[in-house]
């Protein structure tokens, strides 16, 4: 599966933006999906992930009160709302897709089998 990442631009602080998560090649559907984002220099942090039904999420404690992460199967594709931004935010912001639908060490970018090309993000004060 193919993953493409895109809703990543600049914004001001406090605003919000929507990212999008679109697959082609298999439907999304058939994957837990997850969002990370990395500034250069640090590792790839972990922020939310949702299961195949959607039913299930899981966040990052420091993204659990600004971000929501949801999926609609039928337009494949995978979102992650993010509000109140902070300049901190700003990083490269990317999905990626695991084939396991329920995993205990889903924090851990290793365990993702495809990823998106990233969306940059900017936050600016």
């Amino acid at each position: 599966v193919q993953l493409q990442a895109s809703g990543g631009g600049s914004v001001q602080a406090g605003g919000s933006l929507r990212l999008s998560c679109t697959a082609s090649g298999r439907t999304l559907s058939s994957y837990a999906v997850a969002w990370f984002r990395q500034v250069p220099g640090k590792e790839r942090e972990f922020l939310a992930r949702i299961n195949q039904g959607g039913r299930l999420t899981y966040y990052a404690d420091s993204a659990k009160a600004r971000c929501t992460i949801s999926r609609d199967n039928a337009k494949n594709t995978v979102f992650l709302h993010m509000n109140s931004l902070k300049p901190e935010d700003t990083a490269a912001y990317y999905c990626a897709a695991d084939i396991w639908d329920y995993r205990d060490d889903y924090k851990l970018p290793d365990k993702y089998d495809y990823w998106g090309q990233g969306t940059l993000v900017t936050v600016s004060s």
